[in-house]
């Protein structure tokens, strides 16, 4: 199995913009927030979606598989979703209405989603065991799991760290969005971790941080970090809560607050500068 076809940084700039347009657009016409925190992953989804991850979506046995453990950022991964031609532009457009499989969290069933997500801190325990699985039977294939950090207070994800650990399942990937945000403050003020790449090292992971918004760092970040790796990986990406929209970055409303079509105008004006 070969990567994904090479993408210009140009491209992902690209790439990454229409699927802001898309969470902007999609979040107005169903009347649903989190916007936030999809916007503070887009980069990241658009170099996982077509830089790094083999295969991924669809029924070959040893595809890469993705899950997203902070399922409340769903829309995101509609987005990419939709930009590969995974969900057809009608598909997209049911998002949150109903008879759809487009809901506020994945639903397995919908192409492309493993398992259904959005109880935080159980993400990485679902992703230890389809790693082991796939090791058990020789499968090639990944298993990479976004979480965000504020998931990281989770005892249970801690568990699945040192499983991880201990079974050297060296074919699961985290991604932690360290965005500094959750529904009631900061992440600092509610429970401070200190640094999420140190704590993932003394567990025994590999573990790398990168600019969670750069498309040639997030790139050269993946390949290198997954060049012979014997171990597990975690990758601490640092991103700002509603990346790309002036008014939403980094202000803690936009974890929950719906679009007005007056802000949703004034955000997409923005991203065509």
């Amino acid at each position: 199995m070969g990567l994904q076809n090479t993408v210009l940084p140009d491209d992902l700039r690209s790439l990454s913009t229409r699927m802001r347009r898309r969470i902007i657009e999609q979040s107005l016409e169903s009347n649903v927030g989190h916007i936030g925190s999809a916007l503070s992953i887009t980069d990241i989804l658009a170099v996982l979606w077509t830089e790094v991850m083999r295969n991924p979506g669809g029924d070959d046995p040893d595809r890469d598989r993705f899950i997203l453990a902070k399922g409340h950022a769903a829309l995101a991964l509609y987005s990419i979703l939709r930009e590969r031609g995974q969900l057809s532009e009608e598909q997209f457009h049911t998002y949150c209405k109903d008879n759809t499989l487009l809901n506020a969290h994945p639903e397995y069933g919908l192409p492309s989603v493993e398992v259904a997500t959005g109880s935080l801190g159980q993400g990485l325990s679902v992703g230890c065991g389809i790693a082991y699985g796939l090791r058990q039977r020789g499968s090639p294939g990944r298993v990479f799991v976004l979480v965000s950090d504020a998931e990281c207070n989770e005892g249970q994800l801690w568990e699945a760290v040192m499983f991880a650990a201990h079974q050297r399942l060296k074919n699961l990937i985290a991604i932690v969005d360290l965005n500094g945000m959750q529904a009631m403050g900061s992440t600092e003020s509610i429970l401070h971790l200190g640094s999420l790449s140190n704590r993932f090292a003394a567990f025994g992971w590999k573990s790398i941080e990168v600019e969670g918004h750069e498309h040639t760092a997030l790139r050269n970040a993946f390949h290198a970090g997954l060049a012979d790796s014997d171990r597990p990986t975690v990758f601490v990406a640092r991103t700002a809560l509603g990346k790309g929209v002036s008014f939403m970055e980094n202000r803690l409303e936009w974890h929950y607050r719906n679009l007005t079509p007056a802000l949703a105008q004034t955000a997409l004006q923005e991203m065509e500068v």
